[in-house]
Parts: structure tokens; C-alpha cells; sequence
């Protein structure tokens, strides 16, 4: 019998499915197919958590097939990521005016995803002091205790890392390694080999300048190939939005979200005053948040229902260059670094959110200059590195915690709610990213303003 309910709810899937079909061949804009896979998703999600709840089997046989849908978009979006990053760099860096340009570019998008990162931190502790949260508050079940276990033991390979050994592990020492995406920081990798084939060729240039057009035309036509692919594989995105948030939906514990709601709620209310001081930075710099927001939506929601910021790269470049009219270079930068670096959801609110909740179960007040000084400084600093150790958030929360001697088991108390959390988290992140190439961009006045504010500068690519 439970056969017969996993094929009612897989031909429901398939007749959503046809839904986004149908809007896409009556040329409804890319814009409005994404929320429609968002909402799509949700209905579907909330039809599985209602009649079968989230722990049943025919869910969990149900979900399976799903990935198929949601999860497979994401491993095509992975799949593109370091050609697209490899190549799209080599490509800007070879068409630079100057050199000179290249180490500007690198240091503000870095600097400005660093210091949001600090800003974030700032956000966290504020949020948790003004919804009173403290660890004491929660109870551990057995798999709290189980997940906190597991993070005493992860602590082990990350504790005996300096910042400069962190930082290390971004150069690559065998570059084919990190094409597979074997390492944490195996798209940092990539990124530092290709601006070094970059620069050779502008070496080339000046001594062999027949032999370097040669390798510009190989390049061009190899990212003009590489892009064809990228746009083929976003036209699929409404689809992995509907199968990504009918997932998430139905297996989500909403017992254990009322049980900590209070962190959900200070959580979001962090995650959305961070992206409320985004909008502030770029009316700072004589930028339309709205026409911002409203451009950068649907990279968001695909963010928000993936949980991949690595998996988003595409869609930030895209959105970047073909609606922002930000510099390719700056786009193909500010998406690379963002993916690992300076996180404000991951490495910024959450880990601060953690040590303010647990410092007074040690008997240190949280709110004084001897605590928060250095907590700010520190996620400054492991937001640089932590993608050294991977794992995101765990691993920013880890590194914090330990570095400023509290106990990282208390973190596995909130295993039950980290998946609804770390949507928003990731949807910060890639903003971010985004925040990052847009301001940077406009600093070194390769912004095209005209595009920016022309509401309908979309990709005309994946519109239709």
C-alpha cells in the first residue's frame, strides 16, 4: 500500500512539474517561474509533513525520489562550478587594462566580505541579548547529545590549526586535486591557479604576442561554450527550487522548531537586520537597494531552499554581470571568495549567537568589552580562514567557541532547528558575495550604472 502513496505523490511532483513547463513555453519571465517553484514547493512539502508526517516512511521514500529533482539541479550546479570559476577569471584577467587593477579588486572584495563578517557579529550579539537567550534554557535529548559528541571529536582536527595554517590550505599544491573539489578550499584553489595563468599571459603578451592571441582565442572559446552551459543548466532552476523546498517542507521536525523557536525567531530577526544594513551600505554608496533587491531575489530563493553557497556560484556571477552590471572580473571574484570566505549568516551571526548563549552557563557576562572585543576580532579572523578546515558553520562555530575557551558541545543543541536556519544563513552569505562584487565594482567605477538601474536588465538567457 505505501507503494501506491509514493507514486500518487510522485505523479503529483510530475504535475507540478508540468506547471512550471507551461509557464515557461507561455514565456512567463524566469523571475516569476523561480517563486513559483518556491511556492509549489511548499504546498507540496506541507501536503507530505500533513498526511504523513515528517518521520513516516512513505516520506522518506517519497523524499528520495524528490532529490532527484531538487538535490540533482544542485549537483549540475556543482558540476559547472569550477570550469565556469576557472575559466570566467582567466578570461576577465586577460582583458584587464592593467594589471594593477587585479590586486585592487581582490583586496576590497575580501575587505568588505571580512569586515560584514565583524558587522554580522555585532548583529548576532545584539540579537541574542534582546531575546534573552542562554543555553541553559534547552534541553539535551539523546541526539543532542549524540551531535555534541560528534562535534568534541570534529574539534580535535580543527583546535591544533593556526589562522596562518588555515590560510595555508588556500594554495593549491596539486591543482588537479582541486578541480575534482576534493577540498574545502578547493574553489580558492582554483581561483589563485587561474589569476596565475591570468598574469603569465599578460607576460606573454608583452614578449610573445602571437603565442598569447593564440591562447585568448582558446580561452574565449572555451568560456563562450562553458556559459552556453551555465545558461542551460539555470533554466532549470525553478524545477530544483520546487523539489529542494517539497524536501525540506515535509521532513521538517516541527516539534523541535517550537521547542526552540525562541533561537529561530532571534535567528531571523539577526539574518534580516544584516540584510537590511546590506541595503543601507549600498544607499551609502548612491545605489537603489530596491532595484538591488529586486534583481537579486531568485538567486536568494534558489540559496535559501539549497543550503549551497558553493552550489549558488553560477547564479551570483550571472546575476552579477547580466542584471547588476557589475565588471565580469569583480563578478567572477566577488562569487569565488564569497563561497568561502567572510560569511556573514555562517561565520558571522551564528558563531556570535553561540557565544553569547553559552558564555553565561561558564559564568561570563557576554555583553562586557573583555568578552566581545575579542569575539569580534576572532570571527573577523576565522571568517577569513575557516574555510581552511571546511564544514561552514560548524566549523566557524567550532573555531570560535574553542578559541575563546567555551565548550563547542553545547552547540549540538540546536541539531533539531540547524536546517531552517542555515536557509537563511545561506541566503545572507550569498548576498553578500553579491554586496561584495556590487561595491567593489562601483569603487573601482567599472559599475555600469545604466544597467543597474534599467529594471529590465535581466539575463536574457534564462528569462525564457
Amino acid at each position: 500500500m505505501d507503494t501506491v502513496f509514493i507514486i500518487i505523490n510522485i505523479a503529483i511532483m510530475l504535475l507540478f512539474i508540468g506547471i512550471l513547463i507551461g509557464m515557461q513555453r507561455k514565456f512567463v519571465s524566469f523571475s516569476k517561474r523561480v517563486f513559483a517553484g518556491l511556492g509549489l514547493g511548499i504546498l507540496l512539502g506541507a501536503f507530505l509533513q500533513i498526511v504523513y508526517s515528517a518521520d513516516s516512511e512513505i516520506v522518506t521514500a517519497t523524499t528520495d525520489w524528490y532529490n532527484i529533482v531538487g538535490r540533482g539541479y544542485v549537483r549540475l550546479l556543482m558540476m559547472i562550478v569550477i570550469p565556469l570559476v576557472m575559466v570566467s577569471i582567466i578570461q576577465s584577467i586577460i582583458n584587464l587594462e592593467k594589471s594593477s587593477e587585479l590586486g585592487k579588486m581582490s583586496a576590497w572584495i575580501i575587505g568588505i566580505l571580512v569586515s560584514t563578517a565583524m558587522v554580522a557579529a555585532v548583529v548576532g550579539v545584539t540579537s541574542s541579548s534582546i531575546f534573552n537567550l542562554n543555553a541553559d534554557q534547552i534541553e539535551m535529548g539523546q541526539a543532542e547529545q549524540d551531535r555534541a559528541a560528534s562535534l568534541e571529536e570534529t574539534l580535535g582536527s580543527v583546535e591544533g590549526m593556526t589562522t596562518p595554517q588555515k590560510i595555508l590550505e588556500f594554495i593549491p599544491s596539486n591543482i588537479f586535486l582541486d578541480m575534482t573539489g576534493e577540498r574545502a578550499t578547493s574553489v580558492i584553489a582554483v581561483v589563485i591557479f587561474s589569476i596565475l595563468i591570468g598574469v603569465a599571459v599578460l607576460g606573454v603578451r608583452r614578449k610573445q604576442p602571437e603565442q598569447a592571441e593564440k591562447f585568448v582565442d582558446i580561452v574565449n572559446t572555451f568560456y563562450t561554450v562553458i556559459m552556453r552551459i551555465v545558461t542551460i543548466i539555470l533554466r532549470l532552476a525553478p524545477f530544483g527550487i520546487l523539489g529542494l523546498m517539497a524536501n525540506t517542507v515535509a521532513q521538517t521536525n516541527v516539534a523541535g522548531i517550537i521547542e526552540l523557536g525562541k533561537f529561530v525567531g532571534a535567528s531571523y530577526v539577526a539574518l534580516i537586520a544584516m540584510f537590511i544594513i546590506h541595503m543601507i551600505i549600498l544607499a551609502i554608496f548612491g545605489l537603489n537597494p530596491l532595484t538591488y533587491t529586486r534583481k537579486v531575489l531568485p538567486v536568494l530563493s534558489f540559496a535559501f531552499t539549497s543550503r549551497s553557497s558553493a552550489g549558488t556560484i553560477p547564479l551570483t556571477i550571472q546575476v552579477q554581470k547580466e542584471s547588476l552590471g557589475v565588471h565580469s572580473g569583480t563578478a567572477n571574484m566577488a562569487a569565488s571568495f564569497g563561497a568561502t570566505i567572510g560569511q556573514n549568516g555562517c561565520a558571522g551571526i551564528y558563531p556570535a549567537m553561540l557565544a553569547v548563549m553559552i558564555a553565561p552557563t561558564q559564568g561570563i557576562d557576554p555583553l562586557s568589552p573583555g568578552f566581545l572585543l575579542p569575539l569580534i576580532l576572532i570571527i573577523g579572523i576565522s571568517s577569513f580562514g575557516v574555510a581552511g578546515v571546511g564544514g561552514g558553520a560548524t566549523f566557524a562555530a567550532l573555531i570560535v567557541l574553542s578559541s575563546m575557551n567555551l565548550p563547542v558541545a553545547l552547540a549540538g543543541l540546536l541539531i533539531t532547528v540547524e536546517p531552517l536556519i542555515d536557509m537563511g544563513r545561506t541566503a545572507l552569505n550569498v548576498n553578500d558575495s553579491i554586496l561584495s562584487g556590487t561595491l567593489t565594482s562601483k569603487i573601482m567605477k567599472k559599475l555600469n550604472i545604466k544597467k543597474y538601474n534599467d529594471k529590465e536588465a535581466v539575463s536574457k538567457d534564462i528569462a525564457v
